[in-house]
């Protein structure tokens, strides 16, 4: 049974930054895309940044770009998002998400292919 823990949020200045990372176990962590969404108070979640199986590529929603960085390191089953230059708009309960289907491209829609989720870590940027 795949098991995703978000860690790593917390309360923020604007300007400031965090570091989310996302554990994994219960398969292959190596053989699947992952990604990153986000849900803030009373809107519905969206995507934010998605990286292939190897690393290889990254995708990221326009109003993170150059401030938000995906990576992950296979050997520590572990999915990191690196946010800088944080606003208090990013604030949001930011999930990790894994795809269900080995060696596909990553999805940037929360619908498709994405069977897992964790449970979720706040971040609150304050201006």
């Amino acid at each position: 049974q795949v098991q995703l823990v978000e860690s790593g949020g917390g309360l923020v200045q604007a300007g400031g930054s965090l570091r989310l990372s996302c554990a994994a176990s219960g398969r292959t962590f190596s053989m699947y895309s992952m990604g990153w969404f986000r849900q803030a108070p009373g809107k519905e979640r969206e995507f934010v940044a998605a990286i292939r199986w190897d690393g290889s590529t990254t995708t990221y929603e326009d109003s993170v770009k150059g401030r938000f960085t995906i990576s992950r390191d296979n050997a520590k089953n572990t999915l990191y998002l690196q946010m800088n230059s944080l606003q208090p708009e990013d604030t949001a309960v930011y999930y990790c998400a894994a795809d269900g289907r080995p060696y596909f491209i990553p999805s940037t829609r929360e619908g498709l292919g994405y069977s897992h989720w964790g449970q979720g870590t706040q971040v609150t940027v304050s201006s």
